[in-house]
């Protein structure tokens, strides 16, 4: 007796650092409390850019080959068992598999939970694939429907914004706050974009790319910017420590408010930013540490202490989906859809992440946030 015949489906698996490859895989029947949904949109994250030129992100290295991606929407296409979502219907992809039985889970921090398994992570073995695929399976409670309204290249950055809606729950963003933004990638555009929407008195952003925070105020992001100078790496922790502070002082000057900021949004993960964010905040302000980059940060923790300024720490999501998806209907985050800047083929998926690497494409054009669109 033969076996039946699996159809097959276009996947880009990576082998290692640069190494990637375009295939055919055997694509499975949705099984119980599953459904199989087609991507349409997958836009490309600076932990998917470390995995592709390393192989690894921070402390998680590669195992096995893995499909990347993580912010994604499509259409689902089959259901399996016990499923109420339908073929046809538009969603977005929360790429977290959380156990739903620990302690972490019942109390709806289901983003600690120690078996959470993470679509294009190597956190977990056996890796979990991701998006940059065709067509996938993924537990149905975790695929969200979409209004009318809101596009596929929209519900993708559902995933990018909960970062920031889980940080702004954190922190308790509230109408009224100044707002300061370390880094206008795209993390960053979007918590400044995120603050507006909540009512913040005034959101300004810092960063050392001139390109990028023209962006940021030209499209109404950000009221005012600041460009660090350059400068050559400081030979003591001391002296570092120092620059950071008068540093982050000049900057206060310049936007006219030198005793500092409701609430500083550290988006680059860099130690210096990390540094001048604590001495950017206000008196009993608040720090969120949302970058993710220095594994050991020497930090000016007697200026937090003395000062009541609390240091956050925030780590993808929890519980955002649907408002993340109800905010990008909504028309609040206005210009969002410009983030995108460059649109590529599934099969060209290689060229996008060497775009990306780069900042700019072929005619000198920013790099902010490339979506890969497969059929």
């Amino acid at each position: 007796m033969s076996p039946v015949a699996l159809p097959s489906q276009r996947a880009v698996v990576l082998y290692g650092p640069r190494d990637l490859r375009v295939e055919e895989r055997s694509l499975w029947p949705p099984q119980l409390n599953h459904a199989q949904v087609a991507l349409r949109s997958t836009g490309l994250c600076g932990s998917d850019l470390h995995y592709y030129l390393e192989g690894r992100n921070g402390d998680f290295a590669l195992q096995a080959p893995l499909i990347l991606g993580h912010e994604s929407a499509g259409v689902v296409t089959a259901v399996g068992p016990g499923v109420k979502l339908v073929p046809g219907q538009r969603v977005a992809i929360e790429a977290g598999i959380m156990c739903n039985d620990c302690n972490y889970c019942t109390a709806g921090r289901y983003n600690l939970c120690k078996g959470l398994r993470f679509c294009s992570s190597a956190k977990t073995f056996p890796h979990l694939d991701g998006t940059l695929q065709a067509r996938m399976n993924h537990p149905a409670h975790v695929l969200h429907p979409l209004p009318d309204n809101v596009s596929f290249e929209q519900a993708a950055l559902a995933e990018p914004l909960s970062v920031l809606l889980h940080a702004s729950r954190r922190a308790n963003l509230v109408a009224g706050q100044s707002v300061l933004v370390f880094g206008v990638g795209a993390i960053g555009v979007l918590a400044c974009a995120l603050a507006k929407s909540f009512g913040a008195s005034r959101v300004v952003a810092i960063d050392i790319n001139q390109s990028r925070l023209d962006f940021a105020k030209a499209n109404g992001f950000a009221s005012q910017t600041y460009c660090l100078p350059l400068a050559d790496k400081a030979k003591t922790s001391d002296e570092q420590l120092r620059r950071a502070k008068e540093t982050i002082q000049t900057a206060l000057e310049k936007f006219g408010q030198p005793d500092g900021f409701d609430l500083v949004f550290e988006c680059t993960g860099a130690e210096p930013c990390i540094q001048m964010s604590i001495h950017a905040a206000v008196t009993g302000g608040k720090v969120m540490l949302v970058g993710m980059g220095s594994r050991n940060v020497m930090l000016p923790l007697s200026a937090a202490a003395l000062r009541e300024v609390d240091i956050q720490g925030s780590f993808r999501y929890a519980n955002t989906y649907p408002a993340a998806i109800s905010l990008l209907a909504s028309g609040k985050l206005k210009n969002i859809e410009k983030l995108i800047t460059h649109r590529i083929d599934l099969k060209d998926t290689a060229r996008a992440f060497e775009l990306l690497a780069r900042g700019k494409d072929e005619d000198g054009n920013m790099v902010i946030k490339i979506m890969i669109q497969s059929s």
